[in-house]
């Protein structure tokens, strides 16, 4: 395994960040982290890059324990925080020749293995890296991270706060590097994402609710799933949910999701509802649950907890939280 994680538990004070974390990703497997903002994604991925120390429980990464081999993982993993962290007064070449330097290697040694990607930002190399796009900083970041031919790729949120095409193209660029054998973890708050990992752990509030592929998530949902929309949508909306025969109802762009609590439901029964209530353009079709109606689905079912907070806090000045001061040697 290339990463094993086993009952982590960490607190941020009063805040319970991560509540018993499990799970196991396979050597050269595209591994993805799908949760809201506030999920723990942020902080489990301090503590698998040996920068925050858990309260509870053990992690191991390529076989090294976090704690006690983080000198060593350090030298063997690659890491792209969600925020932009390199050096804005550099530029693009600058950036990258420090980052190789730092892992005793040389950009000219290893161009090969950023080729595919640098390419694109190389005819921008003499420009500050804080004058980039969204998405050429992306791209930079993602090379500086694989510079040093890392063993595995920590990818914390790269796509958020990037246009949709710079997505597609960063997707694009994983799935080439998954072929070449890298493990990689990435974290993402889009569910549409979810689809291009090998398999996904579902995240919400400090915990893991389902890990498993993209399509045997969508196969958990468990109840027959119908689109319904109409030109009157809020109103829609506010009919659906007090439908007494409502299990659940949600908003998907101009689609209401909705489903049934009874076994013999027909569309034919919503349809009549509605149009008792005055909607005559509704329309009803099932479809398919995606990834997201399935965390939905978990979310809802979860028991009511205390407040997990900001997933992107980190260390919290004041508190004893766990931070590694082991960063300081790095």
């Amino acid at each position: 395994m290339s990463v094993t994680v086993k009952n982590i538990v960490k607190n941020h004070g009063d805040i319970r960040a991560l509540r018993g974390i499990t799970f196991e990703v396979t050597e050269g497997e595209l591994f993805g982290l799908i949760g809201p903002d506030g999920a723990g994604k942020t902080t489990l991925f301090h503590i698998l890059t040996t920068l925050l120390l858990p309260d509870e429980g053990d992690a191991h990464v390529l076989g090294i324990d976090v704690i006690a081999g983080f000198r060593n993982l350090r030298r063997r993993i690659g890491y792209m925080p969600g925020r932009f962290s390199l050096y804005p007064d550099l530029s693009v070449e600058e950036n990258l020749s420090f980052f190789a330097t730092i892992f005793n290697t040389t950009v000219e040694e290893n161009y090969h293995l950023i080729q595919d990607i640098y390419h694109q930002i190389e005819p921008f190399r003499k420009r500050r890296a804080g004058d980039l796009s969204g998405g050429m900083k992306q791209k930079l970041a993602l090379s500086c991270a694989l510079i040093h031919k890392p063993d595995i790729l920590f990818l914390d949120e790269p796509t958020t706060g990037v246009d949709a095409v710079s997505r597609r193209e960063f997707w694009d660029m994983l799935g080439r590097l998954r072929v070449s054998g890298l493990t990689i973890l990435v974290s993402t708050p889009y569910m549409d994402e979810a689809s291009r990992c090998d398999r996904v752990a579902l995240m919400d509030r400090g915990e893991i609710l389902s890990v498993n592929t993209p399509a045997g998530i969508s196969r958990e949902f468990g109840r027959p799933l119908y689109s319904v929309t109409s030109g009157r949508r809020y109103e829609l909306l506010k009919a659906l949910r007090a439908c007494t025969h409502a299990h659940s109802v949600f908003t998907f762009g101009d689609e209401v999701h909705y489903t049934d609590l009874r076994e013999d439901f027909r569309p034919e029964m919503l349809e009549s509802y509605l149009q008792q209530l005055g909607f005559d353009d509704v329309r009803i079709e099932q479809i398919t649950p995606g990834v997201e109606d399935t965390l939905i689905s978990l979310m809802s079912t979860q028991d009511t907890r205390d407040p997990i907070g900001d997933d992107n806090h980190g260390h919290k000045e004041g508190t004893n939280d766990g931070y590694n001061p082991a960063i300081k040697d790095s």
